[in-house]
């Protein structure tokens, strides 16, 4: 049995939930997102939570009923809260500034990149080496943040790139003499 798919999702005020069929909505004052749920499931809605139930007992069931919980737990803190993902950026010389829907690194390349992110993403860079991508899907903020930190990921001598705030990067000891 699913540890996770057990617990109900509870819906805080103001977010409403509809479910039609396999389909649920959520609405909140960040604005509205839906899923899908596959045939595996069956999505319903109790009292002010939303209860995933796995319609067998086949190993695919069980898999989607986490699976699904998850994502309708997510769809319901990106309408309230909205995800977020911070980069920073190290190395001399290494920048970002946001101009219009397009943000313009500096990373030691013989050009800037400019990149356009896709809509229902925010990114902002309050400072030079900071960058904030926030949104209320979590899977496009995550797409967002990785697509920034490929450009240039950081390396283990010097440590420069763009890296997640807080990410751990193992460091190597160079060539001795």
């Amino acid at each position: 049995m699913s540890r996770i798919g057990k617990k109900p999702v509870e819906l805080p005020s103001g977010v409403t939930a509809t479910v039609s069929g396999q389909t649920i909505e959520v609405k909140g004052p960040r604005g509205t997102r839906s899923f899908r749920a596959t045939d595996d499931v069956t999505l319903a809605l109790e009292d002010n939570t939303v209860v995933v139930s796995p319609r067998g007992t086949s190993k695919r069931a069980r898999q989607q009923w986490g699976m699904s919980r998850t994502m309708v737990a997510n769809l319901v803190t990106g309408v309230t809260q909205g995800f977020k993902k911070e980069l920073e950026i190290q190395g001399v010389g290494y920048r970002a500034q946001v101009q219009g829907a397009t943000l313009k690194l500096g990373l030691g390349l013989s050009h800037d990149v400019d990149y356009v992110w896709p809509r229902g993403v925010t990114v902002t860079a309050p400072k030079q080496t900071e960058i904030v991508v926030e949104g209320i899907d979590e899977q496009a903020v995550g797409q967002v943040a990785a697509e920034i930190r490929d450009w240039r990921k950081p390396e283990p001598y010097k440590g420069k790139g763009i890296r997640y705030k807080g990410e751990l990067i193992f460091r190597k000891e160079g060539k001795k003499k």
